[in-house]
Protein backbone atom coordinates (compact mmCIF):
# COMPACT_ATOMS: atom_id res chain seq x y z
CA UNK A 1 0.00 0.00 0.00
CA UNK A 2 1.11 3.04 -1.22
CA UNK A 3 -1.29 6.22 0.53
CA UNK A 4 0.60 9.13 -1.28
CA UNK A 5 1.05 7.24 -5.03
CA UNK A 6 1.63 10.56 -6.93
CA UNK A 7 0.18 9.09 -10.05
CA UNK A 8 -3.16 7.74 -8.31
CA UNK A 9 -2.93 11.36 -6.63
CA UNK A 10 -3.57 12.61 -9.71
CA UNK A 11 -6.06 10.36 -11.33
CA UNK A 12 -8.29 10.75 -8.04
CA UNK A 13 -7.36 14.49 -7.69
CA UNK A 14 -8.84 15.25 -10.94
CA UNK A 15 -11.50 12.95 -10.85
CA UNK A 16 -12.97 14.54 -7.54
CA UNK A 17 -12.35 18.36 -9.27
CA UNK A 18 -14.86 16.59 -11.95
CA UNK A 19 -17.31 15.39 -9.14
CA UNK A 20 -17.23 18.95 -7.35
CA UNK A 21 -17.32 20.93 -10.70
CA UNK A 22 -20.44 18.55 -12.00
CA UNK A 23 -22.05 19.11 -8.31
CA UNK A 24 -21.91 23.32 -8.63
CA UNK A 25 -23.37 23.10 -11.83
CA UNK A 26 -26.60 21.09 -10.81
CA UNK A 27 -26.63 21.95 -7.45
CA UNK A 28 -29.73 24.17 -8.22
CA UNK A 29 -31.71 20.66 -8.85
CA UNK A 30 -31.33 19.09 -5.49
CA UNK A 31 -33.71 20.13 -2.35
CA UNK A 32 -31.75 23.12 -0.62
CA UNK A 33 -32.80 21.19 2.94
CA UNK A 34 -31.93 17.58 3.17
CA UNK A 35 -35.55 15.21 3.05
CA UNK A 36 -33.79 12.80 5.17
CA UNK A 37 -35.50 10.98 8.40
CA UNK A 38 -33.57 10.69 11.44
CA UNK A 39 -30.87 7.46 11.44
CA UNK A 40 -31.32 7.23 7.59
CA UNK A 41 -27.69 6.48 6.71
CA UNK A 42 -26.86 3.66 9.39
CA UNK A 43 -29.88 1.82 7.64
CA UNK A 44 -27.76 2.11 4.25
CA UNK A 45 -24.04 1.54 4.70
CA UNK A 46 -22.85 -1.65 6.59
CA UNK A 47 -22.57 -2.28 9.84
CA UNK A 48 -18.30 -2.33 9.60
CA UNK A 49 -15.71 -0.81 7.79
CA UNK A 50 -14.58 -2.98 4.72
CA UNK A 51 -11.12 -4.86 5.14
CA UNK A 52 -9.93 -4.63 1.59
CA UNK A 53 -9.86 -1.26 -0.59
CA UNK A 54 -12.50 -0.58 -2.68
CA UNK A 55 -11.82 1.55 -5.33
CA UNK A 56 -12.39 5.34 -5.75
CA UNK A 57 -15.12 4.99 -8.28
CA UNK A 58 -17.24 2.68 -5.79
CA UNK A 59 -16.43 5.17 -3.04
CA UNK A 60 -18.18 8.36 -5.38
CA UNK A 61 -20.94 6.43 -6.41
CA UNK A 62 -21.74 5.46 -2.90
CA UNK A 63 -21.80 9.10 -1.69
CA UNK A 64 -24.00 10.23 -4.79
CA UNK A 65 -26.18 7.53 -3.39
CA UNK A 66 -26.11 7.78 0.32
CA UNK A 67 -24.02 10.85 1.23
CA UNK A 68 -25.66 13.64 -1.44
CA UNK A 69 -29.25 13.28 -0.33
CA UNK A 70 -28.15 13.64 3.85
CA UNK A 71 -27.22 17.16 2.78
CA UNK A 72 -28.36 20.03 3.12
CA UNK A 73 -26.97 22.34 0.24
CA UNK A 74 -25.20 25.12 1.96
CA UNK A 75 -23.71 26.52 -1.58
CA UNK A 76 -26.86 26.30 -3.30
CA UNK A 77 -28.05 29.78 -4.51
CA UNK A 78 -31.32 28.92 -3.19
CA UNK A 79 -30.05 28.88 0.30
CA UNK A 80 -31.64 32.02 2.87
CA UNK A 81 -30.90 30.17 6.11
CA UNK A 82 -28.75 31.09 9.36
CA UNK A 83 -26.15 33.25 7.99
CA UNK A 84 -24.25 32.15 4.83
CA UNK A 85 -21.23 29.95 4.35
CA UNK A 86 -20.09 31.73 1.27
CA UNK A 87 -17.16 29.71 -0.72
CA UNK A 88 -15.17 30.57 -3.55
CA UNK A 89 -12.71 28.65 -5.89
CA UNK A 90 -9.64 30.88 -4.31
CA UNK A 91 -10.93 29.64 -1.15
CA UNK A 92 -10.88 25.98 -2.47
CA UNK A 93 -8.00 26.23 -3.48
CA UNK A 94 -6.00 27.81 -0.52
CA UNK A 95 -8.01 25.22 1.45
CA UNK A 96 -6.90 22.17 -1.23
CA UNK A 97 -3.09 23.61 -0.79
CA UNK A 98 -3.26 23.62 2.83
CA UNK A 99 -4.73 20.26 3.30
CA UNK A 100 -2.02 19.03 0.99
CA UNK A 101 0.88 20.69 2.97
CA UNK A 102 -1.05 18.93 6.30
CA UNK A 103 1.14 21.21 8.39
CA UNK A 104 0.73 21.03 11.79
CA UNK A 105 1.86 25.26 12.55
CA UNK A 106 1.82 25.62 16.39
CA UNK A 107 4.56 27.05 16.57
CA UNK A 108 7.00 29.35 14.23
CA UNK A 109 9.41 26.57 13.67
CA UNK A 110 7.01 23.99 12.41
CA UNK A 111 6.14 26.08 9.75
CA UNK A 112 7.69 29.66 9.67
CA UNK A 113 5.55 30.14 6.26
CA UNK A 114 2.30 29.33 8.32
CA UNK A 115 3.20 31.95 11.04
CA UNK A 116 4.25 34.90 8.87
CA UNK A 117 1.83 34.50 6.48
CA UNK A 118 -0.81 34.70 9.18
CA UNK A 119 0.73 37.48 10.48
CA UNK A 120 0.55 39.42 6.87
CA UNK A 121 -2.95 38.52 6.19
CA UNK A 122 -4.30 39.88 9.80
CA UNK A 123 -2.80 43.30 8.87
CA UNK A 124 -4.30 43.36 5.49
CA UNK A 125 -7.74 42.38 6.81
CA UNK A 126 -7.15 44.66 9.73
CA UNK A 127 -6.06 48.03 7.06
CA UNK A 128 -8.68 46.99 4.98
CA UNK A 129 -11.37 47.35 7.61
CA UNK A 130 -9.63 50.43 9.03
CA UNK A 131 -9.01 49.03 12.31
CA UNK A 132 -6.82 51.30 14.28
CA UNK A 133 -3.62 51.00 14.30
CA UNK A 134 -3.72 49.42 17.93
CA UNK A 135 -5.17 46.21 16.65
CA UNK A 136 -2.25 45.52 14.27
CA UNK A 137 0.74 43.95 14.18
CA UNK A 138 2.33 46.80 12.96
CA UNK A 139 0.87 48.97 15.80
CA UNK A 140 1.66 46.59 18.68
CA UNK A 141 -1.42 44.46 18.46
CA UNK A 142 -1.93 41.51 16.47
CA UNK A 143 -4.24 38.80 15.42
CA UNK A 144 -5.03 35.41 14.66
CA UNK A 145 -6.72 33.14 12.06
CA UNK A 146 -9.26 30.26 14.66
CA UNK A 147 -12.26 27.89 13.67
CA UNK A 148 -15.07 29.91 14.45
CA UNK A 149 -15.93 32.51 16.95
CA UNK A 150 -17.39 30.56 19.65
CA UNK A 151 -13.18 29.98 20.09
CA UNK A 152 -12.31 33.72 19.80
CA UNK A 153 -14.55 34.73 22.74
CA UNK A 154 -13.67 32.01 24.75
CA UNK A 155 -10.04 33.02 24.64
CA UNK A 156 -10.51 36.58 25.49
CA UNK A 157 -12.94 35.32 28.31
CA UNK A 158 -10.33 33.67 29.77
CA UNK A 159 -8.29 36.65 29.84
CA UNK A 160 -10.48 38.87 30.98
CA UNK A 161 -11.48 36.52 34.05
CA UNK A 162 -7.66 36.55 34.67
CA UNK A 163 -7.09 40.14 34.97
CA UNK A 164 -10.01 40.47 37.19
CA UNK A 165 -8.68 37.68 39.35
CA UNK A 166 -5.15 39.03 39.25
CA UNK A 167 -6.01 41.78 41.02
CA UNK A 168 -9.16 40.94 43.77
CA UNK A 169 -7.54 37.19 44.14
CA UNK A 170 -8.97 33.80 42.50
CA UNK A 171 -10.86 33.11 45.36
CA UNK A 172 -13.34 35.78 44.07
CA UNK A 173 -13.92 34.36 41.03
CA UNK A 174 -17.93 33.11 42.05
CA UNK A 175 -18.30 36.83 41.42
CA UNK A 176 -17.21 37.66 38.22
CA UNK A 177 -20.36 39.11 35.82
CA UNK A 178 -20.51 38.67 31.88
CA UNK A 179 -22.65 41.24 30.05
CA UNK A 180 -24.53 40.62 27.11
CA UNK A 181 -27.54 41.30 25.48
CA UNK A 182 -30.86 38.31 24.93
CA UNK A 183 -29.91 38.57 21.20
CA UNK A 184 -25.84 37.89 22.47
CA UNK A 185 -25.25 34.65 20.58
CA UNK A 186 -25.28 31.39 22.76
CA UNK A 187 -21.61 31.01 22.61
CA UNK A 188 -20.86 33.72 25.06
CA UNK A 189 -22.91 32.08 27.72
CA UNK A 190 -21.09 28.77 26.72
CA UNK A 191 -17.88 30.09 26.58
CA UNK A 192 -18.64 31.53 30.63
CA UNK A 193 -19.45 28.31 31.24
CA UNK A 194 -16.43 26.66 30.30
CA UNK A 195 -14.67 29.06 32.11
CA UNK A 196 -16.03 28.53 35.31
CA UNK A 197 -18.29 31.60 35.50
CA UNK A 198 -21.08 31.32 38.04
CA UNK A 199 -24.41 30.98 35.49
CA UNK A 200 -26.42 32.92 37.31
CA UNK A 201 -24.15 35.75 36.76
CA UNK A 202 -24.46 35.42 32.89
CA UNK A 203 -26.55 38.98 32.27
CA UNK A 204 -28.48 38.81 29.07
CA UNK A 205 -30.11 42.37 29.05
CA UNK A 206 -33.15 42.49 27.54
CA UNK A 207 -33.94 44.15 24.21
CA UNK A 208 -37.14 45.85 22.71
CA UNK A 209 -38.17 46.24 19.26
CA UNK A 210 -38.58 49.66 19.83
CA UNK A 211 -34.66 49.94 19.58
CA UNK A 212 -34.54 47.26 16.70
CA UNK A 213 -33.52 44.79 19.72
CA UNK A 214 -30.41 46.26 20.06
CA UNK A 215 -28.35 46.55 23.47
CA UNK A 216 -29.13 50.22 25.34
CA UNK A 217 -25.78 52.23 27.02
CA UNK A 218 -28.85 52.53 29.59
CA UNK A 219 -29.65 49.35 30.32
CA UNK A 220 -26.02 48.04 30.61
CA UNK A 221 -25.08 50.93 33.10
CA UNK A 222 -28.08 50.06 35.54
CA UNK A 223 -27.76 46.63 35.42
CA UNK A 224 -23.71 46.87 35.94
CA UNK A 225 -25.08 49.52 39.19
CA UNK A 226 -27.11 46.51 40.44
CA UNK A 227 -24.73 43.94 40.00
CA UNK A 228 -22.26 46.56 42.14
CA UNK A 229 -24.79 47.10 45.09
CA UNK A 230 -24.68 43.20 45.51
CA UNK A 231 -21.20 42.64 45.71
CA UNK A 232 -20.57 41.63 42.55
CA UNK A 233 -17.69 41.95 39.92
CA UNK A 234 -18.21 42.96 36.17
CA UNK A 235 -15.45 41.19 33.82
CA UNK A 236 -16.68 41.13 29.99
CA UNK A 237 -19.24 42.27 27.71
CA UNK A 238 -19.63 41.27 23.88
CA UNK A 239 -21.11 43.98 22.66
CA UNK A 240 -22.71 42.72 19.20
CA UNK A 241 -22.74 43.69 15.14
CA UNK A 242 -24.97 41.89 13.29
CA UNK A 243 -27.04 39.65 15.72
CA UNK A 244 -28.53 36.22 14.43
CA UNK A 245 -31.80 37.09 14.91
CA UNK A 246 -31.98 39.78 12.77
CA UNK A 247 -28.74 41.32 12.64
CA UNK A 248 -29.33 44.57 15.20
CA UNK A 249 -26.11 46.51 15.58
CA UNK A 250 -25.05 47.37 19.48
CA UNK A 251 -24.15 50.85 19.64
CA UNK A 252 -20.09 49.93 19.71
CA UNK A 253 -19.03 53.77 20.94
CA UNK A 254 -21.60 54.26 23.68
CA UNK A 255 -20.98 50.43 25.38
CA UNK A 256 -17.25 50.86 25.22
CA UNK A 257 -17.70 54.44 27.27
CA UNK A 258 -19.83 52.82 29.88
CA UNK A 259 -17.69 49.81 29.96
CA UNK A 260 -14.36 51.54 30.05
CA UNK A 261 -15.53 52.98 33.48
CA UNK A 262 -15.51 50.00 35.11
CA UNK A 263 -12.76 48.43 33.98
CA UNK A 264 -14.81 45.82 31.52
CA UNK A 265 -13.01 43.85 29.01
CA UNK A 266 -15.17 44.81 25.59
CA UNK A 267 -15.56 42.50 22.76
CA UNK A 268 -17.39 43.21 19.42
CA UNK A 269 -18.39 40.39 17.69
CA UNK A 270 -18.96 40.66 14.22
CA UNK A 271 -19.23 37.51 13.15
CA UNK A 272 -21.69 38.03 10.16
CA UNK A 273 -21.73 41.98 9.72
CA UNK A 274 -18.01 42.70 9.75
CA UNK A 275 -17.23 41.29 6.23
CA UNK A 276 -19.25 44.51 4.99
CA UNK A 277 -17.44 46.73 7.09
CA UNK A 278 -14.79 46.80 4.16
CA UNK A 279 -17.19 48.75 2.42
CA UNK A 280 -16.85 52.67 3.15
CA UNK A 281 -20.75 53.11 3.71
CA UNK A 282 -20.93 49.93 6.31
CA UNK A 283 -17.92 50.86 8.20
CA UNK A 284 -20.12 53.06 10.52
CA UNK A 285 -21.09 49.94 11.76
CA UNK A 286 -17.88 49.58 14.12
CA UNK A 287 -17.60 52.94 14.63
CA UNK A 288 -15.73 53.14 18.24
CA UNK A 289 -13.83 49.94 17.77
CA UNK A 290 -11.00 51.41 19.06
CA UNK A 291 -12.36 51.59 22.53
CA UNK A 292 -12.76 47.98 22.55
CA UNK A 293 -9.88 45.36 24.01
CA UNK A 294 -10.83 42.32 21.06
CA UNK A 295 -12.61 42.29 18.01
CA UNK A 296 -13.76 39.32 15.24
CA UNK A 297 -15.21 38.44 12.29
CA UNK A 298 -15.69 35.20 10.49
CA UNK A 299 -14.63 35.19 7.20
CA UNK A 300 -16.21 31.73 5.86
CA UNK A 301 -19.56 33.61 6.32
CA UNK A 302 -19.23 36.56 3.83
CA UNK A 303 -15.55 36.66 2.63
CA UNK A 304 -15.39 33.82 -0.25
CA UNK A 305 -13.30 32.20 2.63
CA UNK A 306 -14.89 28.69 2.46
CA UNK A 307 -15.05 27.18 6.84
CA UNK A 308 -13.49 27.42 8.96
CA UNK A 309 -11.78 31.06 9.66
CA UNK A 310 -12.45 33.21 12.20
CA UNK A 311 -10.01 36.16 12.32
CA UNK A 312 -9.75 37.71 16.07
CA UNK A 313 -8.13 41.01 16.67
CA UNK A 314 -6.25 41.98 20.09
CA UNK A 315 -4.88 45.34 21.14
CA UNK A 316 -2.89 43.80 23.85
CA UNK A 317 -1.52 39.76 22.85
CA UNK A 318 0.26 39.53 25.28
CA UNK A 319 -2.28 39.22 27.78
CA UNK A 320 -3.92 36.26 25.91
CA UNK A 321 -0.33 34.55 25.28
CA UNK A 322 0.01 34.82 29.33
CA UNK A 323 -2.93 33.04 29.79
CA UNK A 324 -2.91 30.08 27.02
CA UNK A 325 1.15 30.08 26.90
CA UNK A 326 2.80 26.45 27.30
CA UNK A 327 6.02 27.23 28.02
CA UNK A 328 6.95 24.34 30.89
CA UNK A 329 6.87 21.94 27.67
CA UNK A 330 10.29 21.20 26.92
CA UNK A 331 9.36 19.34 23.81
CA UNK A 332 8.31 22.62 22.34
CA UNK A 333 11.52 24.41 23.61
CA UNK A 334 13.67 25.91 20.27
CA UNK A 335 16.03 28.55 20.08
CA UNK A 336 13.49 30.28 17.50
CA UNK A 337 11.25 30.90 20.28
CA UNK A 338 13.24 31.55 23.35
CA UNK A 339 14.11 34.39 20.92
CA UNK A 340 11.10 36.02 21.64
CA UNK A 341 10.98 37.18 17.96
CA UNK A 342 8.84 35.13 16.33
CA UNK A 343 4.72 34.45 16.94
CA UNK A 344 3.99 30.91 18.24
CA UNK A 345 0.26 30.44 17.44
CA UNK A 346 -0.50 28.11 20.17
CA UNK A 347 -0.13 30.05 22.73
CA UNK A 348 -3.02 32.27 21.12
CA UNK A 349 -5.43 29.67 21.30
CA UNK A 350 -7.00 27.06 23.14
CA UNK A 351 -5.86 23.60 20.72
CA UNK A 352 -2.25 23.41 20.24
CA UNK A 353 -2.54 21.74 16.93
CA UNK A 354 -3.85 24.36 13.78
CA UNK A 355 -4.19 24.85 10.64
CA UNK A 356 -2.67 26.62 7.67
CA UNK A 357 -5.67 29.25 7.32
CA UNK A 358 -4.14 31.60 6.30
CA UNK A 359 -3.15 30.53 2.77
CA UNK A 360 -6.85 30.48 1.84
CA UNK A 361 -7.44 34.16 2.67
CA UNK A 362 -4.27 35.04 0.77
CA UNK A 363 -5.75 33.14 -2.13
CA UNK A 364 -8.97 35.52 -1.59
CA UNK A 365 -7.15 38.71 -1.65
CA UNK A 366 -4.69 38.44 -4.22
CA UNK A 367 -7.26 36.23 -6.78
CA UNK A 368 -10.23 38.57 -5.75
CA UNK A 369 -8.79 41.81 -5.04
CA UNK A 370 -10.74 44.25 -2.32
CA UNK A 371 -12.92 46.32 -5.23
CA UNK A 372 -14.27 43.14 -6.03
CA UNK A 373 -15.02 41.71 -2.65
CA UNK A 374 -16.51 45.32 -1.51
CA UNK A 375 -18.88 44.88 -4.63
CA UNK A 376 -19.81 40.90 -4.03
CA UNK A 377 -20.96 42.34 -0.23
CA UNK A 378 -23.23 45.04 -2.37
CA UNK A 379 -24.64 43.11 -4.59
CA UNK A 380 -26.01 40.90 -1.49
CA UNK A 381 -27.21 44.31 0.17
CA UNK A 382 -28.99 45.14 -2.84
CA UNK A 383 -30.64 41.49 -3.58
CA UNK A 384 -31.87 41.79 0.07
CA UNK A 385 -33.33 45.36 -0.53
CA UNK A 386 -35.11 43.94 -3.55
CA UNK A 387 -36.45 40.83 -1.26
CA UNK A 388 -37.38 43.72 1.43
CA UNK A 389 -39.51 45.04 -1.24
CA UNK A 390 -41.04 42.34 -2.55
CA UNK A 391 -42.81 42.47 0.66
CA UNK A 392 -43.72 45.16 1.60
CA UNK A 393 -45.56 44.99 -1.59
CA UNK A 394 -48.11 42.03 -0.34
CA UNK A 395 -50.43 43.47 2.22
CA UNK A 396 -50.36 40.20 3.82
CA UNK A 397 -46.76 40.57 5.41
CA UNK A 398 -44.93 42.84 7.26
CA UNK A 399 -41.25 43.52 7.94
CA UNK A 400 -40.55 43.05 11.32
CA UNK A 401 -37.30 44.87 11.93
CA UNK A 402 -35.97 47.20 9.71
CA UNK A 403 -33.49 45.50 7.45
CA UNK A 404 -29.96 45.55 8.28
CA UNK A 405 -27.37 44.65 5.09
CA UNK A 406 -28.83 41.33 4.09
CA UNK A 407 -31.01 39.71 6.00
CA UNK A 408 -34.93 40.08 5.57
CA UNK A 409 -37.04 39.78 8.63
CA UNK A 410 -41.02 39.10 7.69
CA UNK A 411 -44.11 37.81 9.04
CA UNK A 412 -47.12 36.96 7.39
CA UNK A 413 -50.32 38.57 9.04
CA UNK A 414 -53.06 35.91 9.28
CA UNK A 415 -56.43 36.73 8.02
CA UNK A 416 -56.11 39.48 6.50
CA UNK A 417 -53.96 42.77 6.03
CA UNK A 418 -52.77 45.67 8.63
CA UNK A 419 -54.90 48.17 9.63
CA UNK A 420 -53.77 51.57 11.81
CA UNK A 421 -54.29 50.08 15.23
CA UNK A 422 -51.31 47.57 14.30
CA UNK A 423 -54.89 44.58 13.70
CA UNK A 424 -55.45 42.56 11.09
CA UNK A 425 -58.50 42.06 9.93
CA UNK A 426 -60.57 40.21 7.27
CA UNK A 427 -64.47 39.81 7.02
CA UNK A 428 -65.92 38.71 10.25
CA UNK A 429 -62.27 36.81 11.33
CA UNK A 430 -61.39 37.63 14.76
CA UNK A 431 -58.75 40.27 15.33
CA UNK A 432 -55.63 39.55 16.70
CA UNK A 433 -52.38 41.50 17.70
CA UNK A 434 -48.99 40.81 16.63
CA UNK A 435 -48.18 38.76 19.32
CA UNK A 436 -50.67 36.96 19.29
CA UNK A 437 -50.34 32.60 18.93
CA UNK A 438 -52.13 31.93 16.57
CA UNK A 439 -50.06 34.17 13.49
CA UNK A 440 -46.92 32.82 15.42
CA UNK A 441 -48.63 29.13 14.56
CA UNK A 442 -49.14 30.42 10.80
CA UNK A 443 -46.03 31.53 10.26
CA UNK A 444 -44.38 28.44 11.65
CA UNK A 445 -46.75 26.35 9.62
CA UNK A 446 -45.59 28.59 6.29
CA UNK A 447 -41.90 28.61 6.86
CA UNK A 448 -42.18 24.38 7.39
CA UNK A 449 -44.13 24.28 4.41
CA UNK A 450 -41.58 26.47 2.58
CA UNK A 451 -39.04 23.81 3.70
CA UNK A 452 -40.88 20.62 3.06
CA UNK A 453 -40.55 22.22 -0.66
CA UNK A 454 -36.79 21.55 -1.26
CA UNK A 455 -37.33 25.38 -3.50
CA UNK A 456 -35.50 27.60 -0.96
CA UNK A 457 -34.19 26.87 2.45
CA UNK A 458 -34.66 29.44 5.12
CA UNK A 459 -34.51 29.70 9.22
CA UNK A 460 -36.29 31.29 11.40
CA UNK A 461 -36.44 33.84 14.78
CA UNK A 462 -38.26 34.59 17.96
CA UNK A 463 -38.32 38.16 19.17
CA UNK A 464 -40.17 39.71 21.47
CA UNK A 465 -42.32 36.97 21.51
CA UNK A 466 -43.02 36.97 17.85
CA UNK A 467 -41.99 34.14 15.36
CA UNK A 468 -40.42 35.67 12.07
CA UNK A 469 -39.11 34.11 8.86
CA UNK A 470 -35.46 35.33 8.21
CA UNK A 471 -34.46 35.49 4.74
CA UNK A 472 -30.26 35.81 4.35
CA UNK A 473 -28.76 36.61 1.37
CA UNK A 474 -25.15 35.68 0.74
CA UNK A 475 -24.69 32.66 -1.07
CA UNK A 476 -22.33 32.80 -3.56
CA UNK A 477 -24.27 31.69 -6.12
CA UNK A 478 -27.57 33.65 -5.57
CA UNK A 479 -28.12 36.06 -8.32
CA UNK A 480 -31.62 38.40 -8.11
CA UNK A 481 -33.59 35.85 -10.00
CA UNK A 482 -33.11 33.39 -7.06
CA UNK A 483 -33.97 36.15 -4.57
CA UNK A 484 -37.34 37.00 -6.82
CA UNK A 485 -38.38 32.96 -7.05
CA UNK A 486 -37.74 32.66 -3.21
CA UNK A 487 -40.45 35.51 -2.52
CA UNK A 488 -42.86 33.56 -5.38
CA UNK A 489 -42.20 30.17 -3.17
CA UNK A 490 -42.94 32.25 -0.32
CA UNK A 491 -46.24 33.92 -1.63
CA UNK A 492 -47.45 30.56 -3.36
CA UNK A 493 -47.13 28.56 0.34
CA UNK A 494 -48.67 31.08 1.65
CA UNK A 495 -51.85 31.29 -0.36
CA UNK A 496 -52.83 27.76 0.60
CA UNK A 497 -51.73 27.99 4.57
CA UNK A 498 -54.24 31.28 4.84
CA UNK A 499 -56.71 29.92 2.36
CA UNK A 500 -56.25 26.54 4.67
CA UNK A 501 -56.54 28.50 8.16
CA UNK A 502 -59.33 30.43 6.95
CA UNK A 503 -61.19 27.27 6.08
CA UNK A 504 -60.71 25.89 9.89
CA UNK A 505 -62.26 29.33 10.83
CA UNK A 506 -65.12 29.17 8.62
CA UNK A 507 -66.02 25.55 10.00
CA UNK A 508 -65.24 26.70 13.41
CA UNK A 509 -67.93 29.53 12.87
CA UNK A 510 -70.60 26.73 11.26
CA UNK A 511 -70.22 24.92 14.40
CA UNK A 512 -70.52 27.63 17.55
CA UNK A 513 -73.31 29.28 15.26
CA UNK A 514 -75.21 25.27 15.11
CA UNK A 515 -74.69 24.79 18.78
CA UNK A 516 -75.88 28.41 19.89
CA UNK A 517 -78.96 27.59 17.38
CA UNK A 518 -80.12 24.65 19.58
CA UNK A 519 -79.26 25.96 22.58
CA UNK A 520 -81.59 28.49 21.80
CA UNK A 521 -84.43 26.06 20.30
CA UNK A 522 -83.88 24.00 23.41
CA UNK A 523 -84.34 26.73 26.02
Amino acid sequence: MNPLDTTEFKKQGHMMIDFLADYYENISNYPVLSQVEPNYLKKLLPTFAPSNPEPIETILEDYQKYIIPGITHWQSPNYFAYFPSSGSTAGFLGEMLSTGLNVVGFNWISSPAATELENVVIDWLGEILNLPKSFLFKGGGGGVLLGTTCEGILGTLVVARDKILSKIGSENAGKLVVYGSDQTHCAVQKAAHIIGINPKNFRAIKTKKLNSFTLLPESLLSTIENDLKNGLVPCFLCVTVGTTSTTAIDPVRKLCNVAKDYGIWVHIDAAYAGSACICPEFRYLIDGVEDADSFSLNAHKWFLTNLDCCCLWLKDPNSLIKCLSTTNSEYLENSASNSKQVVDYKDWQVTLSRRFRALKVWFVLRSYGVENLRNFLRNHVEMAKTFEGLVKMDKRFEIIVPRKLAVVCFRILPYGKKVADGKVTNGEAKLISSEDVVANEINRKLLDSINASGDVYMTHAVVEGVFVIRCAIGATLTEELHVVKAWKVVQEHADVILKDNMSRIFVQKRTIGYIGYNFAIEK
